[in-house]
């Protein structure tokens, strides 16, 4: 369907907001700067019951990871489920700031206590840096969550965009490595494919803010080009960098995949859909039309955005209270 009206006003809004992000690939530390700079001044966050920012074992020999944690406005004062939350921002940008409203919405509208990770970014801390520490914070999460009001048996992985990256592959790094193995698995228009080839990409490749060229840097970023066996030329790249390619996708937990028609990595979300039923799990695939990649954090501003944050509350809420 056409772009929504919508949505092409925002796009126009955001792209005179942030001009150079929105047509130009820069380095990594500049586009970090103009956001911190520019970002625009946020409406009074939704109350939730508590906020703490907190530091957590990294990975074998690497630094402490920052958490924010959410406790949910309503809520039992113990056995609250767990969703431990990575953001989006190709690997590169973004970070708990930029995602709080979502974490807010998330905590409030599922009961559950959200562990947001602040993993290291690339390309200073490249793959697996950014996979490790997410899997640092859910064992964490596994072992600690009982401390915090949490049920340490009904966690779940939640991410958008390279955050949906890092959540499709906590799972497979539970299955992997004996546990801790979420329950559910809440993928946001993922990024999961270093190879770009579908026809999203092309019929998407410009003209909704986050365009080929930048998926193609983030990728670069993450992975790196030095022939490492991760480049984004390789064929055996890692399944932990790219959960599309990993050979077996069974005994991975349920999972709700949301996508958007105006978005160059809508089919391989659904791709990544189609191989985990093909694997035996269950998996519900939805397509947003008329919405870009990005929309999720928009519920007030588009319908589509609302209709997705409500059915992805819902499926966590089933998945988590069973």
């Amino acid at each position: 369907m056409p772009l929504d009206p919508v949505a092409k006003t925002i796009i126009e809004l955001t792209e005179a907001h942030f001009p150079r992000l929105g047509t130009e690939v820069l380095d990594a530390a500049e586009a970090r700067r103009i956001l911190a700079a520019q970002r625009p001044r946020a409406a009074a966050p939704v109350p939730v019951a508590r906020v703490e920012d907190r530091r957590v074992p990294g990975p074998d020999g690497a630094p402490e990871v920052p958490v924010r944690l959410y406790w949910p406005r309503e809520g039992a004062e113990d056995g609250l489920p767990v969703v431990v939350f990575c953001h989006g921002g190709g690997f590169v940008i973004c970070d708990l700031d930029s995602h709080d409203g979502i974490c807010r919405d998330l905590a409030n509208a599922t009961g559950a206590l959200v562990v947001s990770v602040d993993y290291r970014r690339a390309p200073e801390h490249r793959f697996p840096a950014a996979a490790e520490d997410a899997y640092a914070v859910l064992r964490w999460a596994a072992a600690h969550a009982a401390e915090e009001g949490g049920d340490p048996a009904r966690i779940a992985v939640a991410g958008d965009s390279a955050g949906g990256n890092l959540a499709a592959v906590l799972p497979l790094m539970a299955r992997d490595r004996g546990g801790p193995m979420p329950v559910f698995q809440l993928l946001i228009y993922p990024m999961l494919d270093p190879a770009r080839n579908t026809p999203s990409y092309r019929e998407n490749a410009r003209g909704y803010f986050v365009t080929a060229d930048h998926l193609r840097w983030y990728w670069q970023q993450y992975l790196g080009t030095d022939g490492d066996g991760y480049g984004l030329s390789s064929a055996d790249v890692h399944p932990y960098a790219s959960p599309l390619t990993a050979a077996d996708l069974s005994g991975l937990p349920p999972a709700h995949i949301l996508t958007a028609e105006y978005d160059p990595l809508r089919d391989e979300g659904e791709a990544y859909g189609h191989r985990l039923r093909e694997a035996g799990v269950t998996v519900d695939v939805r397509r947003y039309d008329g919405v870009f990649h990005g929309f999720f954090g928009m519920p007030g501003q588009l319908p589509a955005a609302a209709k997705a944050n409500e059915a992805a509350h819902a499926a966590l809420r089933t998945a988590l209270n069973r």
